[in-house]
């Protein structure tokens, strides 16, 4: 009576009830739901015939493409195990990745051969090599196979049972890696299906959603979009690179309903040329990955879009946190709600999650006492692969430890005030990076912005902004000093400015902050 939960059935419900509503939309090819499901049990016989194993691992190098989506589907039904890969990652990344994952089979897109012909001959571990590409020129190098032939020799019937439970992994992603090594994060079928769940509840996802891809499909699997919207049967829209006014085009084309996209990305779109009043009404945005400035939400919401802001992070499924949206915000001034929204707000519904102390005891509801935001729940990772130190460390005293550093304001709404490695200690004074880059983001010939410590003789560290500006502009160190003196309490104003072409993330669009401290701190002994 009972089954395992896993998020293959979210496929199979929607083929059962919608076999032929359409389900991806990858131009120039459209699936529908029955199309969508053959496909991806054809790539699971395929991968059988391979002699994939259950509990093997089986990577992607792919951008938001249909044959991306279809792995989610077809590697883990026979118990194997995805592991998505940043295709923004450099060729001795991927070879770390793939050897300390022990992947059998890589599906990699024709575009990125290039990164992984240099190691091929490093990675023991890598039996097979299958190219994502239809009429593009087949690369000399690596050698591999083509996935369509090899898909149309196979069953479209359903894969054998595996035998699966619900704690086994389902996908390995692994985390950005800043001064480190990236760390495997293993999430298991139980983890995935919850988090899906809260993705459905808390983003309202529906049938009657088209879902535009703009979030890359590797990070934390889409944030769960991929089986959240698969599960209610809406459209996939994908979109194989981020390019804005491809962005708009495909709203406008596909009457696309929703999207997720970290707060950068949501830069871009409210300053596209293609930005006016309404440009976007009718737009449901999900965004998340870093703490979303109130001005970059006030912009979306004025363009006609409605922002919904959650919070997490891959070892948390990734969701943790929604910002509940209520009636008696609607009457508050848009800048009063663009603030309140900025907030990471509550609990999902499947995860207990607060800001406790160092003795992990709740920090007061005040909006002023620092904690670490922790959490526990339905929706975390078993552990970092091969990695059990590190893996006690992150659940010390029964709580999984984020990192962030937060207040609960007395509606008690969590508000993030910085990652613990990026406060700013200026003088004894602890200094939010994040609080000084949302006045900033107030500064109408800003376009980016992200703050750092940087060595000062006088304080020990000062904070920095680097700056991205707004094209034709002609905005300067001394005004931004001066626009935030007029909003901030002095010792918070960054004590300089740098204007940049642009400041480096991630391929999710988190600033690489320790890329930016690294020009400052550079021969200095201690980085404090």
């Amino acid at each position: 009576m009972f089954q395992v939960l896993t998020p293959n059935d979210f496929l199979r419900r929607a083929e059962r009830h919608f076999p032929g509503k359409l389900a991806v939309v990858d131009e120039p090819k459209q699936f529908t739901y029955a199309q969508l499901r053959q496909r991806a049990n054809r790539l699971s016989h395929a991968l059988l015939f391979l002699g994939v194993c259950k509990g093997d691992r089986v990577a992607i190098l792919s951008p938001n493409t249909h044959w991306m989506l279809e792995s989610f589907f077809g590697v883990p039904q026979i118990g194997a195990v995805l592991v998505p890969l940043n295709y923004r990652l450099a060729s001795g990344d991927f070879d770390y990745i793939l050897s300390h994952s022990g992947s059998k089979i890589l599906l990699l897109d024709w575009e990125y051969a290039g990164c992984i012909a240099p190691i091929r001959e490093t990675l023991h571990d890598l039996e097979e090599i299958i190219f994502l590409r239809d009429g593009q020129p087949k690369p000399t190098s690596p050698q591999g196979r083509d996935i369509e032939p090899l898909l149309a020799d196979s069953s479209a019937e359903d894969p054998p049972e595996p035998g699966l439970d619900e704690k086994d992994t389902c996908t390995l992603n692994y985390t950005s890696g800043t001064t480190a090594r990236p760390k495997g994060v293993m999430l298991s079928h139980r983890a995935l299906v919850c988090n899906a769940l809260d993705f459905i509840m808390h983003l309202e996802v529906s049938y009657r959603d088209v879902y535009l891809h703009t979030l890359p499909m590797f990070h934390a699997n889409g944030w769960g979009g991929i089986w959240a919207v698969t599960a209610v049967g809406g459209t996939h829209i994908c979109q194989r690179r981020v390019d804005v006014s491809e962005i708009y085009e495909r709203i406008r084309k596909y009457k696309v309903t929703f999207a997720c996209a970290a707060p950068t990305v949501l830069v871009n779109i409210a300053n596209a040329k293609e930005a006016a009043p309404g440009a976007l009404a009718g737009l449901r945005i999900g965004t998340a990955g870093a703490p979303p400035p109130a001005a970059v939400i006030e912009r979306m919401e004025g363009l006609g879009a409605r922002v919904m802001h959650a919070y997490g992070l891959t070892e948390t499924g990734p969701f943790l946190t929604i910002c509940e949206w209520k009636p008696e915000f609607d009457g508050l001034p848009a800048g009063e709600r663009a603030k309140i929204k900025a907030r990471q707000g509550i609990s999902q519904l499947l995860a207990d999650t607060r800001v406790l102390d160092e003795n992990l005891q709740e920090v007061p509801h005040d909006g002023e006492t620092v904690g670490e935001i922790c959490a526990r729940g339905h929706v975390f990772m078993t552990g970092y692969y091969n990695q059990p130190e590190e893996t006690a460390k992150a659940f010390a005293g029964g709580w999984f430890h984020s990192g962030d550093l937060a207040v609960v304001h007395p509606d008690h709404y969590i508000e993030i005030v910085d990652r613990a490695k990026d406060v700013i200690i200026s003088g004894g004074e602890n200094i939010s990076s994040v609080e000084i880059e949302g006045v900033i983001y107030k500064h109408p010939d800003v376009l980016e912005v992200a703050v750092v410590g940087v060595p000062d003789s006088k304080w020990g560290e000062a904070p920095r902004a680097v700056i991205v500006a707004r094209s034709g502009t002609s905005v300067n160190e001394e005004e931004i000093i001066q626009f935030c003196r007029e909003r901030m309490a002095h010792f918070k104003v960054p004590k300089g400015v740098d204007f940049v072409d642009a400041i480096p993330k991630t391929a999710t669009g988190k600033t690489q902050k320790f890329l930016l401290r690294e020009k400052y701190w550079a021969g200095k002994g201690k980085r404090v």
